[in-house]
């Protein structure tokens, strides 16, 4: 989660303070396991909240003040509508999880409607352009992305155990809306990935004989089995070169790839191949869907493949289909 201007600060906050606001945020925010990312959105709405509102405690502001912040941010400073529905989800959280304040008023707020949009989608000779210019980890990267289908934190956060390499498969945690589900591993990034594991189970094994903390565990688990960090199985795919502080208990431990990284990487190998287009880790996701749709696959196959709860959200790739507007032949052609 970004604000309007970029990217989030990283200050650690290893033992919120229970005396203030944001103390007792952070707290039933790690309380619910919660990423970190949605704990540091919801710490800067809240802030902002009530800067807006000159210092004054959320206790003392009504309806019109939520609504008054809300119109700001559409009118004055015109973010979009998925930025105001993430600062209206941190107000209501602290409304109601924080100060437990269950007002009738609150349920009253309507979530600004985002826009629908085509998704850009690459054609094959721009992917193949694209991913002729990366190299190393971020281009394996940038073709897992693309033969798999998933996610950018999805990928960065993966597991040595969940890649099934005899059996092609990847098998994805947690991912959105609290599910796993599985995917297809491209046959030929079978052998890479084999080479790329063994480079890393190196590192792997030079930080258990320094004896460095183990690598960060999936909420509840951490706390049952914290030992299990230490296994080769729960260690990250791609994890990070260097050893840098946890932001929420200070524990200096190797964690997984830096998302920003990746992603200055792909729009650099993008200029390079000349693509006109705004490139991604996304849009390797949509191209996945839609080249799956072009090459004869059914839509609840891929549907299943990205994750979509409703096949609805999948069939937006049916409007992007490479045989023009709706697949329709245009009668000049004819």
């Amino acid at each position: 989660m970004t604000n309007p201007s970029g990217t989030f600060p990283p200050p650690a906050h290893p033992s919120p303070n229970p005396r203030t606001l944001l103390g007792q945020l952070r707290s039933q925010v790690r309380v619910r396991l919660y990423s970190f990312r949605t704990e540091q959105a919801y710490a800067y709405w809240v802030r902002r909240y009530v800067r807006h509102h000159g210092g004054r405690h959320p206790r003392d502001l009504g309806p019109e003040d939520l609504k008054g912040f809300l119109s700001d941010l559409a009118e004055k400073h015109r973010v979009a509508a998925s930025t105001q529905n993430q600062a209206l989800s941190a107000l209501l959280f602290l409304y109601k999880d924080v100060l437990g304040m269950e007002l009738p008023w609150l349920d009253g707020i309507k979530k600004a409607k985002r826009p629908r949009r085509l998704p850009v989608v690459l054609t094959r000779e721009e992917a193949r352009a694209l991913l002729a210019r990366m190299e190393g980890t971020h281009g394996l990267m940038a073709r897992l992305l693309y033969g798999t289908g998933m996610r950018l934190r999805e990928m960065i956060t993966l597991r040595v155990k969940d890649m099934e390499l005899a059996r092609r498969e990847i098998v994805i945690r947690e991912a959105k809306g609290g599910k796993d589900r599985m995917t297809v591993l491209p046959s030929s990034l079978v052998e890479p990935l084999r080479e790329h594991l063994t480079r890393v189970n190196t590192l792997f094994l030079e930080d258990r004989a320094r004896n460095l903390p183990p690598v960060e565990l999936p909420g509840a688990y951490g706390r049952k089995n914290p030992a299990a960090g230490r296994l080769w199985g729960w260690h990250w795919v791609f994890p990070q070169r260097t050893i840098a502080p946890d932001p929420r208990t200070g524990i200096r431990r190797r964690h997984h790839a830096n998302e920003q990284s990746f992603s200055r990487a792909l729009s650099r190998a993008a200029r390079e191949a000349g693509l006109v287009k705004p490139v991604t880790a996304h849009t390797m996701r949509h191209s996945f869907a839609t080249h799956l749709m072009e090459s004869g696959y059914d839509i609840r196959t891929v549907q299943e493949l990205l994750g979509h709860k409703d096949v609805s959200t999948t069939m937006i790739y049916t409007h992007v289909l490479n045989r023009g507007g709706r697949g329709v032949v245009s009668p000049l052609d004819r």
